[in-house]
């Protein structure tokens, strides 16, 4: 699997991706954290455009896709119940997805970010069992909790190199 940029000919793809991811999370105990209505289209146009947007694929075309930004995450500045491990640059990942047709998705995307920095941070939806999981398999610590731009607390993590 190899991970490369999205582009706008790829947006009915990564719709259906978050589409599949929306009914797997509610269907796995996670009804609240997407539903049905996020990310939204406009969203999605907007990482794009933003060049922030990655598919995760194979042979067979794209079977993942995150958003991928650089510098300060707004809602990260505050931390409760806990703190960031380093207070380094870091990349944070957001609106991870998979269609369940290809394993090792979020290992692939993961694998891409540590190389390109030596600190990422990820946040999830307490209810989201699978991605506490996969988050911390793959090396990350649990730091806390923050809180969306909604104002919903989401569990944050960091991995770092040093």
């Amino acid at each position: 699997m190899y991970v490369r940029k999205a582009k706008f000919d790829d947006l009915t793809t990564i719709m259906n991706i978050y589409g599949i991811a929306q009914d797997f999370m509610i269907e796995s105990g996670n009804p609240d954290q997407w539903g049905h209505s996020y990310p939204t289209e406009d969203l999605i146009k907007d990482d794009i455009s933003n060049e922030v947007s990655y598919l995760i694929c194979d042979d067979d075309g794209p079977h993942g896709v995150f958003a991928l930004f650089a510098g300060e995450e707004p809602t990260y500045k505050y931390i409760e119940n806990g703190n960031w491990l380093n207070d380094d640059a870091y990349v944070t990942i957001h609106r991870i997805a998979s269609d369940g047709q290809a394993h090792g998705i979020f290992k692939c995307a993961i694998k891409y970010c540590k190389e390109i920095s030596d600190n990422i941070r990820i946040d999830t939806h307490e209810s989201n069992i699978i991605m506490q999981k996969q988050i911390e398999k793959n090396g990350f610590q649990k730091c806390g909790i923050i809180y969306v731009a909604d104002g919903s607390p989401r569990i944050a993590y960091q991995w770092t190199k040093k």
